[in-house]
């Protein structure tokens, strides 16, 4: 698969505008700047792909990317409290509306962004038992493992591997936007996780 050949094709802001599924789809989630457009920028090898931006919460939308013959999807940022009541409506129905649709639309893996420095917060776990409730396939990716010492990063990755595994996750992985850290192993995932013939 050539992640290189990446384009942004378009954003949504509710779930009646979600396009008719037509290529196998990577979503990507977590929490409002978990770092979910670094690692895309990163996964892709562009650094303007997705649009990362200082101001948590700025993705309201849910991005999708024409990558090689797949969709990589990118949803809002969860659990930033500076929103009003009327936009975290729009952001639940709008995630809502994609998951409830997810497997049939050819959903072919989640990656699950996690910061390595910290537990799950609870707007995490609730993510996490959304998943497991109704078994989607998912990776945890560990961000930000630059910020730690390669034995805490370790640490972490292991302390995160028991944590989340009565979830389903499917593998831990440290990643890092800035250093490189655990991408080609994230790309491996992926096109494991692909249909055969997809995205080769």
């Amino acid at each position: 698969m050539n992640f290189q050949k990446a384009e942004f094709k378009a954003a949504y802001g509710v779930s009646s505008q979600l396009p008719a599924p037509d290529r196998p789809e990577i979503i990507f989630s977590g929490r409002s700047n978990v770092g979910k457009s670094s690692l895309i920028n990163r996964l892709c090898q562009r650094k303007a792909l997705a649009r990362v931006s200082a101001t948590p919460g700025k993705t309201a939308t849910v991005n999708f990317y024409a990558v090689d013959g797949v969709h990589f999807v990118d949803l809002p940022g969860y659990g930033y409290a500076r929103v009003g009541q009327a936009e975290r409506r729009r952001w639940d129905e709008l995630i809502n509306g994609y998951f409830a649709v997810a497997k049939a639309r050819g959903m072919a893996l989640l990656v699950q962004l996690l910061d390595c420095r910290h537990a799950p917060t609870a707007d995490d776990v609730q993510m996490l038992e959304y998943l497991q409730y109704h078994g989607l396939p998912f990776l945890a990716a560990l961000t930000k493992a630059d910020k730690l010492s390669k034995t805490a990063a370790q640490q972490a990755a292991d302390t995160f591997a028991k944590a989340l595994a009565p979830y389903g996750c499917r593998q831990v992985v440290l990643t890092s936007a800035e250093k490189g850290t655990g991408i080609d192993a994230l790309r491996t995932a992926i096109e494991a996780a692909l249909p055969a013939g997809e995205g080769a």
